[in-house]
């Protein structure tokens, strides 16, 4: 009797071992997401107190919908040059990418509306003025180039593909700035579209993702009353668009 109590509670402890292992494997087993970015990534004003990313941002619906492990490593506020010096000297993002399966990246936003205001101030209400100071603030910015170094030092990290989301319009059509930005970001896409076209040849694996067709004129759906940012309805539709671009849908 003695040694049939043994012989289970041996069984029981290796099937124990047995199931812990098997979870461990199956949890494991799930592909990755990284995300990198900004505020937008991040879910910035979801209704969650704004400390850690939401899990009503994109990177967070891309994964629930293609059952992926996400690592949602977006900072509000941050800018090209940031995101660019993260990627080469803080180990806890190179990390991250480097075991990354897929990623996913929404950059320049701040870039841009640094330029805006930096327009609106300098011009003084001329209109020429301002398009001519716009234009010069975004070519000092460097944004186009820290984008293509950002994606290829990811390069020098994983293979892995990589998702780039281009500028959606963020102001509602009766403010003012939704007609500006319906004049400059068909442009500034387009090279954000040449960019990734580059890139892809150049390192393969790099995608768009059309933010700015996605929102088009629905910023009353897809973009916060009094924010740029987008609501759920907006984070759903750049999830949308990311599986497509990842092939994940």
């Amino acid at each position: 009797m003695k040694k049939t109590i043994q012989l289970f509670a041996l069984f029981l402890v290796l099937g124990l071992m047995l199931s812990t292992t098997s979870f461990a494997k199956s949890d494991q087993a799930k592909k990755s997401l990284v995300a990198l970015g900004d505020s937008i990534p991040f879910g910035l004003n979801l209704g969650q107190n704004n400390d850690t990313p939401s899990k009503l941002a994109y990177p967070f619906l891309i994964g629930d919908d293609a059952d992926l492990r996400v690592r949602d490593l977006g900072v509000p506020g941050w800018k090209t040059t940031q995101m660019l010096n993260a990627l080469k000297t803080d180990q806890k993002y190179r990390q991250a990418v480097r075991h990354a399966d897929f990623i996913v990246l929404t950059i320049g936003n701040n870039d841009l509306l640094q330029a805006l205001k930096a327009a609106q101030t300098g011009s003084a209400g001329n209109p020429y003025l301002f398009m001519q100071t716009l234009q010069m603030e975004i070519q000092k910015s460097n944004l186009f180039m820290n984008i293509g170094e950002i994606i290829k030092e990811t390069r020098t990290l994983t293979d892995a593909p990589v998702v780039v989301y281009n500028v959606y319009n963020p102001f509602q059509v009766d403010d003012p700035l939704h007609v500006i930005a319906t004049q400059i970001l068909p442009s500034i896409n387009k090279t954000f579209a040449d960019l990734i076209t580059y890139t892809d040849i150049f390192y393969g694996n790099v995608f768009l993702a059309d933010a700015y067709s996605a929102f088009g004129q629905k910023q009353s759906v897809y973009v916060r009353e009094g924010d740029i940012h987008p609501t759920i309805e907006g984070q759903i539709k750049l999830a949308e668009i990311g599986l497509e671009a990842l092939g994940l849908n």
